[in-house]
């Protein structure tokens, strides 16, 4: 059925404009909708709150007021704050408490430094609290940024005491107390530390104020070249990364500018760590290797030679005086154009430890990211194999690097798809610190327009069981350095928030970078753990609230997945380009390494030891044996691993190709049930994020749509196999453009031409309207229309739907679709959908569609569909 929806505007994401546009929602509302309805009556036994106005710019940190009764139940909670500490973390710690209860409870509460004579909270590290308490015997935090919660009665006067190894501790326990409030749960003693030291994001901010694979607007450090003048927005997002346990953020791009390291830059660099520091936030810098002779002006930049070690020294010492609490480098070299140690025949051993011994002194580490690779490898070599590049490349290297160098390693062996089997690289560094490299922002899951709860796909590698050395090898222990038993280790993610008003621009998106910091803390936690609470803290306590954005949440990757690229062939997206929508062949014939080698008999890449790239040989003999075979590769991770025909038979009893098609249609029926489930909670959410969510919803179930029609008709042009249910092709609600009456509109191709429904669209290149009429000729009712259309950057064309030469509706084609760049193309990036409903047809009514061109935008069009109600 197809329903009227609502999209935010190029210019804005107010919800007072809007462009109209249409999806195809499915007819299956889903079992679990269906099973919804009678839980959800349990809302009414609830009183609604007053609903306040909302933007998303405090994320899980909205501190809403509870309902009257339930705030009556922290009424036993002290109104005095001691603080034991001075430094800015300590201070941030106990107006953030104060903050916090005064904002959910409507309470007052005084700081003090001194015991207040009353009921207190108790903030400090363990000797001072004892000095303030030597009654107080709680077991103290194991980690210096661990904490305790206890309560305690001493002085006639009850106390809540929280103690931190250091002030980042006793930061992180208030932390816990106001999430505990304001999820409704009552207060109670606990010892919390932290997996592992490294807990990082990373940005890829440029400093002409661009995000590199950001999608949620401009840079919050940077601007035309230098560090922004207000840098309120950064000290918010150090208060958010705080809030769950994150204590370090690379501010700039892994592509380093090359001026990263002038003396002018550091300085401007050190205001944004200023902004940090309140909130045990160190920040850290991504840099050249080239930087001794571009920044230095030395005649080299080999990391053997001693004028460059010392620079290097040098340059380091520099940095600390302008950024005491500075953490350290990241490293991108040796790929994808970026120069590296390979230059003068060294290792990444030899450059990593160079940079790491000028750290040293100063507590400061280097992670290497193990993402070296060739991009130029040749499509013709059967044995060639991008997969196989991060272990070749660094597992002669283990135990090579100094104890400070971290080797950054992203979760996957190729680069971020929707699903990809764990690095093997985890189970072979032995002897050298370990961090994982996970992604915050969307690159090639939908861009923050299609909600993708990633949570659930972290879950599943870091619960991944290498069996290094034949014994149990989870990756999240390798990372957290207790299997191997090295000193360092820990999470990164690429997060690349940016500043729209809500930080990521899907409100769902922020979901990833709340799980991501609490699985960093703690990667035992369950998906549905944090789920949970993130709904509780961002949408508030109301049991249907809770229950349809969690059932929303937790099956997003997996239909994402469905409707995308599933069994392990990676994400089918434009690959060489925008990394958006489809752009399935993109992936073939090229240097970048991320083919599948389809052809009319088969797919997939035949990685085995026995007959392929040998990729399977390095993992442990355990696991490489399960994947070594068909009888026992999990059908997930069929095609990373093995070349097939299409009519091969899945575990599942389903051949290949059938699957692919079965799996195209659910997973997109699924993500047209998504506006109707959220339209459930009009009323109970604010009217901006409720409306911001519905009109993403809306797009994605449309955008869905082309996806599965795009990869289906893909597998079944190279197959020649038909789908068993005759749906791929078959399109009996659609007129085609090309096949309207036209009067100024001409037919161009569409590249690739999977992407519009017949591998062609209609173009207006006149300065004058055209027009697209036809004669449906449809039985007399009631119908949706449905126009599909191509909304490029370049322009808003301006679009009329006539029906026998009166107005149905106009809109605007000036949607807000990633990419920031200009596609000028109609494409399976630039697909949208306006719906119109409840027009009455008759057989010879007349329909005529008018495109305005506008900007070099030549109002395109695909289709227009028709749907009985």
């Amino acid at each position: 059925m197809l329903h009227t929806v609502l999209f935010p505007k190029k210019s804005s994401i107010s919800p007072s404009r809007w462009d109209t546009v249409i999806v195809n929602r499915s007819k299956i509302a889903g079992m679990r909708l269906r099973a919804a309805v009678n839980l959800l009556g349990l809302s009414l036994l609830f009183v609604a709150p007053c609903l306040r106005a909302e933007t998303g710019a405090e994320g899980w940190l909205r501190y809403a007021p509870l309902p009257l009764q339930v705030a009556q139940e922290y009424g036993a909670l002290p109104l005095c704050i001691v603080t034991t500490g001075k430094s800015p973390v300590a201070l941030s710690a106990a107006s953030e408490l104060a903050r916090g209860l005064h904002s959910m409870l409507s309470r007052n509460l005084k700081i003090s430094s001194t015991n207040c004579g009353e009921d207190a909270f108790v903030l400090g590290t363990p000797l001072e609290i004892r000095h303030l308490l030597p009654t107080w015997k709680t077991e103290s935090p194991k980690d210096p940024e661990g904490f305790s919660l206890a309560p305690l009665v001493a002085h006639e006067h009850h106390y809540w005491v929280i103690a931190g190894g250091t002030d980042r501790g006793q930061l992180y326990g208030v932390f816990h107390v106001l999430e505990l409030v304001a999820q409704q749960k009552p207060l109670a003693a606990d010892l919390e530390s932290p997996s592992s030291p490294i807990r990082w994001v990373n940005q890829w901010d440029n400093f002409d104020g661009s995000i590199e694979r950001g999608y949620a607007g401009r840079s919050i450090f940077f601007d035309n070249g230098h560090v922004r003048p207000d840098l309120s927005r950064v000290s918010e997002y150090g208060r958010l990364l705080a809030s769950v346990g994150l204590n370090g953020a690379t501010v700039n791009n892994v592509n380093a500018n090359l001026h990263t390291l002038d003396p002018e830059m550091i300085h401007e660099l050190a205001r944004i760590a200023d902004a940090f520091r309140p909130w045990g936030v160190r920040m850290s810098l991504s840099v050249d290797l080239s930087s001794p002779q571009v920044v230095g002006h030395l005649p080299t930049f080999d990391p053997l030679d001693p004028e460059v070690a010392a620079w290097w020294k040098a340059k380091v010492n520099e940095i600390y005086r302008a950024i005491p609490d500075f953490a350290g480098f990241v490293i991108k070299a040796d790929s994808e154009g970026r120069p590296g140690p390979s230059k003068y025949g060294r290792t990444p051993a030899q450059a990593a430890n160079t940079v790491a011994r000028a750290l040293q002194p100063h507590g400061g580490v280097v992670l290497y990211r193990g993402f070296v690779y060739n991009n130029h490898l040749d499509w013709n070599d059967l044995k060639a194999d991008r997969a196989r590049a991060g272990y070749d490349n660094f597992r002669a290297l283990d135990g090579k690097f100094e104890r400070n160098v971290v080797i950054q390693i992203k979760h996957g062996p190729i680069d971020f798809q929707v699903r990809e089997p764990v690095s093997p690289l985890f189970a072979a560094l032995r002897h050298t610190n370990q961090a994982i490299e996970l992604q915050v922002t969307q690159e090639y899951t939908g861009q923050q327009r299609h909600m993708v709860f990633l949570v659930p796909m972290w879950k599943w590698v870091l619960d991944t069981d290498l069996h290094a050395q034949n014994r149990n090898t989870p990756v999240s222990e390798i990372v957290e350095g207790k299997t191997f038993h090295q000193p360092l280790g820990g999470f990164v993610a690429v997060a690349n928030v940016g500043l729209d008003t809500n930080w990521l621009h899907h409100p769902m998106a922020m979901a990833n970078l709340y799980g991501f910091g609490k699985l960093a803390w703690d990667p035992d936690l369950t998906t549905a753990e944090i789920i949970d609470s993130w709904t509780r803290l961002t949408f508030g306590n109301d049991p249907k609230v809770i229950f349809i954005v969690n059932g929303l949440l937790e099956n997003s990757w997996r239909v994402y997945e469905q409707y995308t690229g599933p069994l392990g062939i990676g994400g089918l997206t434009n690959i060489i380009s925008v990394h958006y929508g489809p752009g399935i062949e993109s992936a073939e014939r090229n240097g970048w390494g991320q083919w599948f080698r389809a052809d009319n008999k088969g797919i997939g890449m035949d990685r085995t030891v026995a007959t392929g790239t040998g990729y399977i040989g390095q993992y442990p003999p355990k696991l490489a044996k399960i994947y070594e075979s068909l009888e026992t590769c999990p059908d997930s991770l069929l095609l990373f691993m093995h070349h097939v025909p299409y009519d091969y038979m899945l575990h599942n009893g389903k051949t290949l190709v059938q699957y692919v098609y079965d799996s195209h249609y659910e997973g997109a029926a699924v993500a047209g049930s998504y506006p109707s489930r959220w339209r459930t909670l009009h009323g109970l959410i604010d009217d901006q994020r409720y409306n911001e969510t519905l009109a993403l919803f809306e797009y994605e179930a449309g955008h869905a749509i082309v996806w599965r029609d795009a990869v289906t008709a893909w597998f079944q042009n190279i197959s020649g196999i038909q789908d068993k249910l005759g749906r791929v092709g078959q399109y009996p609600d659609r007129i085609e453009a090309e096949s309207m009456q036209a009067d100024g509109y001409t037919t161009v191709n569409v590249t690739p031409w999977e992407t519009s429904s017949s591998g062609r669209a209609m173009v207006c290149n006149r300065p004058a309207p055209c027009t697209l009429t036809t004669k449906p000729g449809r039985p007399e009712g009631t119908y949706t229309i449905g126009v599909r259309y191509f909304d490029l950057r370049t322009g808003a064309s301006q679009y009329d739907l006539l029906l026998n030469g009166k107005s149905l509706a106009h809109w605007t084609a000036n949607a807000t679709l990633p990419p920031a760049v200009v596609d000028p193309h109609p494409d399976g990036s630039t697909s949208m959908l306006f719906t119109i409903a409840g027009v009455h047809l008759k057989p010879r009514d007349t329909l005529t569609l008018r495109g305005t061109p506008d900007q070099g935008e030549p109002a395109p069009v695909d289709y227009i569909e028709l749907e009985k109600q």
